[in-house]
């Protein structure tokens, strides 16, 4: 059994990464990575489920112990990617996808050259503030720290592999065009290297 990719998914706030990723997940080839993090749940949010919500304390020891794959300090939360789960998923032939910031991409691409990254954005910047805004779930101080960090991440977007863009009512299309990149890169030559000795293979 081939191993899954290791699919890294990045995108500010109000680019609609967990609506794409669901369509991701619906189709059984994925295995969405659920991060540990110190922040308080969002309404709605249950733990295990869109995150590990632990203290700060049990996710500093977490580093100190290495089960962490990696981690990232972003406004005033830890957030990180569990060890021990990630492996298990790539081992068994699933996709895994992280949703991680610009920085946890960083460390990741260090320690797993083979991942692939890919940037989600809202069509424009005016967009992805009209999506937060829209949402009237944090303060406008949270939205302004918000948008000042977009124009720090963008200046990344050259270190991914690919940037996908989701529209207004096309995240599905958005999903489409990540399948299609992840599709190419299972196909990919570097990643089949026994293609000459096993094709004559009768066994």
């Amino acid at each position: 059994m081939k191993k899954g990719l290791m699919i890294v998914i990045s995108g500010p706030a109000g680019s609609g990464k967990g609506t794409v990723n669901a369509h991701l997940l619906a189709t059984g080839e994925f295995v969405y990575s659920v991060s540990a993090t110190t922040r308080a749940p969002r309404p709605g949010e249950t733990d295990g489920v869109n995150y590990h919500f632990i203290t700060r304390e049990d996710f500093e020891a977490r580093i100190r112990s290495g089960d962490m794959l990696e981690y990232t300090e972003y406004c005033g939360n830890y957030y990180g990617t569990p060890r021990k789960e990630a492996e298990e998923v790539l081992n068994s032939g699933k996709n895994l996808i992280l949703e991680i910031e610009v920085e946890g991409a960083r460390n990741i691409k260090k320690k797993f050259p083979e991942a692939v990254l890919i940037m989600l954005l809202p069509p424009s910047f005016r967009v992805q503030e009209q999506r937060l805004r829209g949402r009237g779930t944090e303060t406008e101080e949270k939205i302004l720290e918000r948008l000042a960090r977009t124009r720090e991440e963008i200046k990344e977007s050259d270190f991914y592999d690919y940037a996908v863009y989701n529209y207004d009512g096309a995240d599905k299309i958005a999903a489409n065009e990540i399948y299609a990149i992840v599709t190419a890169e299972r196909l990919a030559t570097r990643r089949n290297e026994s293609v000459a000795s096993t094709y004559f293979d009768e066994n």
